[in-house]
């Protein structure tokens, strides 16, 4: 179990190593759990740190289970399964795209201000969470970092159900994880502490990033 994201973050940057002090790394952490975790594995790596916009589509009144997720250039992901089990009507999906494009919409706002976000293309891209329950989140981020043509892409985790690895693992170069328990339970299963991070905690990390000099 990791202590805080913080805890968790040290632990991947040693499994991340070999990324370590190379000039095409660039660390994308998804906001908001991922960046404190983002944060410790780019200034182990001495690798420059960045946000990458994604947002969990949460089953409407279950918000924390995914039934699919969005990203930039239009991307969203959707969990079909999740959908027919819990009949979720098409009106209902498009309600709950339409609320989180617009907070995703916000966000990109409130940390550009802290963060500007270069190109992309050619470089060895490292995508880091706070975990991986259902996949979603990352599958959407993944699709959203290739269409911007980098050389590499690296999906890295403290902790991921054995299952979302196995999917993942054909659509990206390489994935990172800590922990993966086949009794996952959820992400927050496997943190002493899992408060959540406030935009104010994502600007703070990225501005001790920039004062590090490793914000790309």
């Amino acid at each position: 179990m990791f202590r805080d994201r913080t805890d968790a973050g040290q632990k991947l940057a040693q499994k991340s190593k070999f990324y370590a002090n190379r000039q095409d790394i660039i660390v994308l952490g998804l906001p908001r759990g991922g960046v404190p975790v983002a944060l410790e594995v780019a200034l182990h790596l001495n690798a420059p740190l960045n946000v990458f916009l994604v947002r969990k589509l949460g089953v409407p009144g279950q918000e924390e289970c995914a039934m699919g997720a969005i990203a930039g250039s239009g991307i969203r992901i959707l969990n079909r399964g999740i959908i027919k089990r819990r009949q979720i009507s098409q009106a209902a999906i498009a309600s709950v795209t339409s609320r989180e494009q617009k907070e995703l919409e916000r966000r990109q706002s409130t940390y550009r201000k802290d963060c500007i976000f270069l190109d992309i293309c050619d470089r060895s891209v490292i995508l880091v969470d706070d975990g991986m329950a259902t996949g979603a989140t990352m599958q959407a981020a993944v699709l959203a970092v290739r269409h911007q043509r980098p050389k590499q892409i690296i999906i890295a985790v403290p902790v991921a159900a054995p299952e979302v690895c196995n999917k993942l693992r054909t659509k990206v170069d390489e994935i990172i994880c800590v922990k993966v328990p086949e009794q996952f339970n959820s992400v927050s299963f496997w943190y002493q502490n899992f408060s959540q991070t406030t935009d104010a905690e994502v600007r703070n990390l990225l501005r001790q990033a920039a004062e590090r000099k490793i914000v790309s």
